[in-house]
Formats: structure tokens, sequence, C-alpha cells
């Protein structure tokens, strides 16, 4: 079996948190280097793209957050097999990221130019995805995102989800996923309440 470090902040959520649960739920052994924020200017020396999250497999180091996810959802059994279900998990990868890059644009702002980009994006950008990825949810039959069955997509649903209802983002509203897309409010407790997410939560506690 190869061996397995992933590299990302000494916190839940972000990135690697997708193929963090993906491995805890395959029970795939694997090391979880943490670190803390104020260590990233030397952890990103020795990583490909000055970026973080990386995979080391035995002694090539991966980069990519959807790339680690994805090889760790094989790993695990949480890809489709069938092509067609694969794509309809990757769609929703890539929007999901969407969502991560266009909040991400507005880490280093303050003030009032953060206030006025947070407010567009909860006026905007984010309930135009919210209400897609609903819809997703609904046209795959309400309970997953693909494959009828927990995959990756929806790890990393379940992830961003969480973040964007969590108060942590100053000027996104706490109930922006209740006002746009309700379903998916209940969609994120039904995956919170699985066993698997359940006892890796309560490991991490």
């Amino acid at each position: 079996m190869n061996k397995l470090k992933l590299t990302y902040f000494d916190f839940s959520g972000g990135r690697a948190e997708p193929a963090r649960l993906a491995l805890h739920i395959g029970g795939i052994p694997f090391e979880d280097h943490r670190f803390a924020p104020a260590d990233f200017p030397e952890i990103r020396k020795v990583t490909p793209l000055g970026q973080v999250p990386t995979l080391q497999v035995n002694d090539v180091q991966v980069t990519q957050s959807d790339a680690i996810t994805r090889y760790a959802g094989k790993l695990a059994g949480l890809y489709p097999e069938d092509p067609f279900q694969a794509l309809l998990c990757d769609e929703v990868l890539g929007a999901l990221e969407d969502i991560n890059i266009a909040i991400g644009a507005t880490f280093r702002m303050t003030g009032d130019e953060l206030k006025n980009a947070r407010q567009a994006l909860a006026a905007g950008t984010l309930p135009k995805y919210l209400r897609w990825l609903e819809q997703q949810l609904e046209s795959h039959g309400g309970e997953f995102l693909a494959d009828n069955r927990l995959t990756i997509a929806d790890l990393k649903a379940f992830v961003i989800l969480r973040w964007l209802g969590s108060g942590k983002l100053d000027h996104i509203p706490v109930d922006l996923i209740e006002t746009a897309a309700p379903k998916l409010q209940d969609y994120v407790s039904r995956i919170a309440k699985l066993p698997a997410i359940v006892e890796y939560y309560a490991s991490r506690a």
C-alpha cells in the first residue's frame, strides 16, 4: 500500500477537508500533517506551486485539492465508476471550487472593500451557485449529488456549505443557504449525521 501524507492548515474545513473525510471514511491509513498558519511561509517553500494542500504519495508530492480529493475518493470507494456519474461528480467539484475562489479573492480585503465585496457575493454569485446545487441535488434523487450514494461531491459540498453558514465569514449572512436554497439546509444536516462523519469529528474534538 502507498504511504500517504496529507499536508494542510491545522483547522477543520478548507480545501483538504474533503480528502481527509474520504480517507477516514474509507479506512485508508494516512499521515494527517497539520501546521499552524504562522508556519505557512516555510511550508510553501517545499510545495510544488507554493500552496496547500499537498499529498505525498510515497516519494512523490502532488498538488491541487480537487485532484487530491478525487484520488482519495477513488481509494475510499467514494468516486463513481460509471463515466457519466463521474462527470456529474466532477461538475459539482468544479462548481464548488468556483465558490472557494470567489470567496478567497476577498481574504486580503479589509474595511468597506471587504464588506462591499462580500455583500455583492451574497446578493449575486453565491445564491446563483446555491440554487444550482439545490437543483442538482433534486434532479439526482434528492439525497446525494451523484451516483445515488455518498461521493466526494457530497463531502466537498458539506464542507463548503457548512463554512458558508458558520458565521465565520464576515458580511456573509448565516441564513444565506436557508434563504437561497433551503433544501440544502436539510441536506447538510443529513450528511452531518452520517455515522462516519460523526465519528470523524468526534475523533477531532
